[in-house]
């Protein structure tokens, strides 16, 4: 009884102090080995080893048994895990099985989209840069749309401070790269799209190859030296983007395409402004469904330009104020003077 309420102490010490899960097992497990280390040293009938159980070998045999349990429900996962992936039935390439067409019902009988839609949706390459805020919900989403081809791109791994919006990842997930618990997670959530992760920093010696292998960028970055990057290839490659940007309570969002029409990233913002006036979410704060709102919008927006559905944001800067509860859309022109595009919007429109 006393060991076992020492375990649960240190149990609910760890969670009022948000430790990772691991961690919590660790001081237990560190616990156990104190304990029988007792049982060892003192001598038979101490007292102490009389109130931790009398004997080293009842703890060694649960611990032993702990050990068979945790081993068996880790074989049994991967076992079902395997099992599920070959139960799931194989579509042939440019058709969708029966669990697809039931899967994405929803979309099918949409007008906008229908069964072209959905075909161009699964036949779609789609890349996002970040794993974040932005990065998950929208990932979640085109994940769960079908796109067929969803690249991500991110150099961090998952923390417990980024467990308040990044909902994409779960507390086991803390310490493991982030595209790695997006990925998982996609996948499990539909096991008919691909997922490619690429765990490193997005630079100028990778970006061109990397972007030449998708249709579609979206932009979940927090900095503005990797967002002027991405835009510059995404220019260079004519491959549309769409980029958003969040910061306490508000949120942008817009569809940058020159090549159809509309300005680019840097005709908006030509130049980064002064960091202070742009503070991080770790110094400013951010509401946690925010992200969730405009990450979402930005998989929307995808829908939308791969499915050729409705009026997408090429051209239009919509600003969401959560805090007031109002939206704002903003007329965007090119520039003849863009370094990027050089007002390549302009004659396009």
């Amino acid at each position: 009884m006393m060991v076992g309420a020492m375990v649960a102490a240190l149990w609910g010490i760890g969670m009022a102090m948000g430790a990772p899960r691991q961690a919590r097992w660790v001081m237990i497990g560190i616990l156990m080995v104190a304990v029988i280390a007792l049982h060892l040293i003192l001598p038979n009938g101490h007292p102490l080893r009389a109130a931790t159980g009398g004997d080293a070998r009842l703890w060694l045999m649960l611990i032993a048994g702990a050990g068979l349990v945790w081993g068996y429900g880790k074989v049994l996962g991967r076992l079902r895990k395997r099992a599920d992936a070959q139960a799931a039935p194989a579509a042939k390439p440019g058709t969708f099985s029966a669990t697809e067409l039931d899967r994405y019902a929803r979309h099918i009988i949409l007008r906008e989209i229908g069964g072209p839609g959905q075909k161009a949706l699964k036949e779609a390459k789609v890349l996002v840069i970040g794993a974040g805020g932005l990065g998950a919900p929208a990932l979640q989403y085109l994940a769960a749309a079908g796109v067929g081809t969803i690249g991500v791109v991110d150099d961090d791994v998952v923390e417990n401070a980024n467990l308040q919006r990044q909902v994409i990842h779960r507390d086991a997930s803390i310490g493991e790269a982030k595209v790695q618990s997006a990925a998982a997670a996609m996948v499990a959530q539909n096991p008919f799209v691909v997922v490619r992760p690429y765990h490193r920093r997005l630079d100028a010696e990778i970006a061109g190859a990397l972007f030449a292998e998708y249709d579609l960028i979206l932009d979940g970055t927090d900095n503005f030296a990797t967002r002027y990057l991405v835009n510059a290839t995404a220019v260079e490659q004519k491959k549309p983007l769409i980029a958003a940007a969040l910061t306490q309570w508000e949120g942008q969002i817009s569809v940058y395409d020159p090549n159809t029409a509309g300005p680019c990233y840097r005709c908006i913002f030509p130049d980064a402004p002064d960091q202070a006036l742009v503070p991080s979410c770790a110094e400013a704060g951010v509401v946690g469904p925010l992200p969730g709102v405009v990450g979402s919008m930005m998989a929307l927006e995808a829908v939308k330009v791969i499915t050729g559905a409705g009026d997408s944001l090429r051209g239009r800067l919509l600003i969401y104020d959560a805090l007031y509860a109002e939206t704002r859309v903003i007329g965007a022109k090119a520039r003849a003077d863009c370094p990027d595009c050089g007002g390549r919007g302009l004659r396009e429109a």
